[in-house]
């Protein structure tokens, strides 16, 4: 050992103590393994310094002749165990951190606080020469009087460790304790912090949370679910509201094809009977969009099928229509038709039906009439490298052949019929005539146009290839070195 560590230990080890906290400070915490690695080599030193000069942290302190050094080398044999204990800690924290993540806190927490206590007493023991059976004694005693006092918090500290163990939930976990929904932001000694969908912090104690019941929506990970409950009519018949509502699921493309999704009856009363859609979604972020999609979908089928959402105005009769007079009202592109001018037009209306899997409308034909799709679902399937893939999913309202209509140009896409369909069509010669006309429906279908135009050439054209740098590092690892 050198001769001025020799000659002056305490003064060494005083800053060897000193550099640690520096370096502990100083290095990055995404340097984790190096913090570490430095703390082991100062701690494997200051024991060393310790040790050579006489001072073992196993026995009293030396130096009884001199009051000042031996005040000082008790210190310093009492911060040898400290500095253990604490090395211990960070080396086991390491270890579970790998093997557990971040859920394994309030566990390590607790095992910190069981070296250090284990620390303390071998000081007392070792160092001091207290008798330890006294000491532990009266701590008993002292830890009787607290735990009585923070009984509650007690609660809290091993409700968590219980749930820590068992794992019900993790961090980023969306969950729900006895009606509390929101995402797991931390959880430590005493609660679980919960950021619910209103943007609110909700702090549930583990003590509670250990005993109430926890609904885990991000397990599995891949999978969540969804329900969207409607009322109609009592009057409609239910297999037509099933039919209908099956329609909307098909034409929902977020849903889950497995598990499937499903309708199913929940309550009838006087006033109205309520059915509920259920599916599953691939992501939390999903489930939002999904549902509000799903419900449009099913209000536009069950109108489609004849049957009304229940409402206030439920008693009130509508006046009788035919099939192709109520598509135009409930369409967003001829809704903009005068009473008199959507009479006339949908005398000039014919209907025509398609089984599952026929084609309606196939890719770079031109198209001589306007299809307004009535009921059912219909694909749209797009090609990219020679395959075809399915890009999006239409319904009851929606149009189709606008591109030949507008600008004799052929159609981006197959559409073809997923469910079996009703469509109305509509004759380029009647209706070039009402495009000239009319401005503001010519408007509105060239903007559809434009819409469908940008989405199939960004769904179609390949991604740009991000250019790899190169350079001599570059070079080195192409060639392994």
């Amino acid at each position: 050992m050198p001769s001025f560590i020799a000659d002056h230990p305490m003064l060494c080890a005083v800053a060897l103590i000193l550099i640690d906290i520096a370096v502990w400070r100083l290095i990055s915490p995404n340097l984790a393994n190096w913090k570490l690695a430095a703390r082991l080599v100062i701690f494997a030193v200051f024991s060393a310094v310790l040790f050579n000069d006489g001072m073992n942290p196993m026995q009293a302190a030396p130096y009884a002749d001199d009051t000042t050094l031996h005040l000082a080398a008790t210190a310093l044999q009492i911060g040898w165990w400290l500095f253990a204990a604490r090395t211990l800690t960070v080396l086991l924290g390491a270890v579970m951190m790998q093997r557990v993540g971040h859920t394994g806190r309030l566990l390590q927490d607790l095992m910190g606080a069981v070296i250090f206590l284990i620390a303390i007493i071998a000081a007392m023991a070792y160092v001091l020469d207290l008798p330890v059976k006294g000491v532990l004694a009266t701590s008993g005693a002292v830890a009787i009087i607290v735990g009585l006092a923070l009984q509650s918090t007690l609660s809290d500290v091993f409700s968590g460790i219980v749930l820590n163990t068992t794992k019900p939930y993790q961090i980023d976990d969306w969950i729900s304790i006895d009606g509390t929904e929101g995402r797991v932001t931390d959880i430590d000694w005493r609660a679980t912090r919960l950021q619910t969908s209103q943007g609110s912090l909700a702090v549930i104690p583990n003590s509670l949370a250990a005993k109430a019941k926890i609904i885990n929506f991000s397990r599995p990970a891949d999978m969540f679910g969804l329900a969207v409950s409607l009322q109609v009519s009592p009057h409609a018949r239910p297999q037509t509201v099933i039919e209908a509502l099956e329609r909307a699921m098909q034409g929902c493309r977020p849903l889950l094809a497995q598990p499937a999704p499903s309708v199913a009856f929940k309550a009838s009363t006087g006033s109205g009977v309520e059915y509920e859609i259920s599916g599953f979604v691939p992501a939390m972020g999903l489930k939002r969009e999904t549902r509000n999609q799903l419900y449009d979908l099913a209000y536009r089928h069950l109108q489609a099928a004849g049957v009304g959402l229940l409402s206030a105005t439920e008693g009130s009769t509508p006046p009788a229509v035919s099939g192709a007079r109520a598509l135009l009202e409930r369409s967003s592109i001829f809704s903009t038709l005068r009473q008199e001018e959507k009479d006339t037009f949908s005398q000039n209306m014919t209907l025509h039906t398609y089984r599952a899997g026929e084609m309606i409308l196939a890719a770079g034909e031109v198209s001589d009439h306007l299809f307004i799709i009535e009921s059912g679902v219909v694909s749209v399937l797009l090609i990219k490298d020679g395959h075809k893939f399915e890009a999006g999913r239409m319904g009851p309202g929606e149009v189709i052949g606008e591109s030949g209509i507008l600008s004799d140009q052929a159609a981006l896409a197959d559409f073809s019929a997923k469910t079996y369909c009703t469509l109305y069509r509509i004759e380029n010669e009647y209706l070039k005539p009402c495009l000239d006309a009319r401005h503001d429906i010519g408007e509105a279908m060239k903007a559809l146009l434009d819409f469908r135009r940008h989405a199939a050439q960004a769904l179609t054209e390949d991604a740009p290839v991000v250019a790899v740098k190169k350079g001599f590092i570059q070079w080195l690892r192409n060639r392994g070195l």
